[in-house]
């Protein structure tokens, strides 16, 4: 019995053995106050080291890139240095503020002040990143009620170090027993071109229709400044850190082409500001997006049209949706009420090709 039991604590440590970190791929970190830190170096970026430890919230702990005095990896990286190469290598420390880096795959070492080192690991993003989702609804009903209603939504982002490309699209269609009772559609496309981090000159097209409110067709052309407000990566927060917001102001050539009522044709200014709100790792998305078109004649002759929602991821690309769409015309064709409002609820795919650890 004796040695049986014997036998069970030698197989449990056996067992236990694996998950036990080894300390030879355990990288070090020596700071300058002589503190010593012993994790797994994730990445260096924007002057601050990310390790990954087992007492560190998330399991992360963030130090200065200032604050380091040695450095140890045991594994190849790759080390961004100040004059433009990268150097995929492990690294020891070095005498006097020095890392020697033994580079791969030829085992050549290289030794490199460690303030000369701009990034370690950094995560790459693709040339252009495509962020969106597009979505669709459906219901009928058939019987003594014959109902059919179906809506359509785009919103797509793509976007480069210096553009960016945004599309948003709409359509609605509905019939009560073979009578049409709703169809509308609308569109903006905007493309972007950032001349500072923050501040960009934006070209953009809208294009609506609404048979129900004589509108053969409201086009909107305009060009002019825009500036991005808040951008990824500006909170620390977790929930907060994918949030995005931009705003632009400009004249805009406005014209309306109706069915029955006269055509009018004149200049605009043209608000827009669209704000969005990733949180958990994108399960849930919140937005809200506005354009308004106002008259440089007429203060009280503006049209504005506002979406606003919520977007649930439920299994890896699929999400649900629901959205709130407002327009608002102050100056309607005769016999057209102001204002419109439609509730839509969608399923459908959702992309992002954001590089993400």
């Amino acid at each position: 019995m004796k040695r049986l039991f014997q036998f069970f604590i030698v197989i449990g440590i056996l067992t236990c053995l694996p998950s036990l970190p080894l300390a030879n791929n355990v990288d070090v970190i020596t700071l300058k106050d002589g503190s010593v830190i012993h994790g797994e170096v994730v990445e260096m970026s924007s002057g601050e080291l990310r390790i990954k430890t087992a007492f560190g919230v998330d399991d992360i702990v963030k130090i200065k890139w200032a604050n380091v005095a040695k450095l140890t990896v045991n594994r190849p990286l790759s080390f961004h240095l100040k004059e433009g190469k990268v150097i995929m290598a492990a690294a020891e420390e070095g005498p006097n503020g020095t890392l020697l880096l033994k580079a791969e795959p030829l085992g050549v070492s290289l030794t490199v002040p460690i303030d000369s080192i701009t990034s370690i690991n950094p995560l790459v993003q693709p040339p252009v990143i495509f962020q969106g989702a597009f979505t669709a609804g459906l219901s009928g009903q058939s019987g003594n009620t014959k109902l059919r209603n179906g809506s359509l939504l785009l919103d797509l982002t793509a976007r480069s170090e210096t553009l960016r490309l945004t599309m948003v699209g709409r359509y609605v269609y509905g019939e009560n027993a073979g009578q049409v009772i709703a169809r509308n559609s609308r569109g903006t496309i905007k493309l972007d071109y950032f001349l500072t981090k923050r501040f960009y000159w934006f070209a953009a097209a809208y294009f609506e229709q609404d048979s129900f409110q004589d509108l053969k067709l409201r086009t909107a052309i305009s060009s002019g400044p825009g500036y991005q407000f808040i951008d990824k990566g500006d909170f620390d927060s977790p929930y907060l850190k994918d949030m995005t917001l931009n705003a632009e102001y400009s004249p805009s050539y406005f014209n309306e082409d109706f069915k029955i009522s006269a055509n009018q044709a004149s200049t605009r200014g043209r608000f827009s500001a669209k704000w969005n709100w990733p949180i958990f790792e994108d399960r849930i998305v919140i937005y809200h997006f506005d354009e308004v078109f106002h008259s440089y004649e007429n203060s009280k002759d503006y049209y504005l049209t506002s979406d606003q929602g919520i977007r649930l991821k439920i299994f890896e690309g699929f999400v649900a949706g629901f959205q709130l769409t407002y327009r608002y015309n102050n100056k309607p064709p005769p016999g057209i009420i102001s204002s419109d409002t439609l509730y839509l609820f969608t399923l459908g795919y959702g992309v992002d090709t954001t590089a993400k650890r």
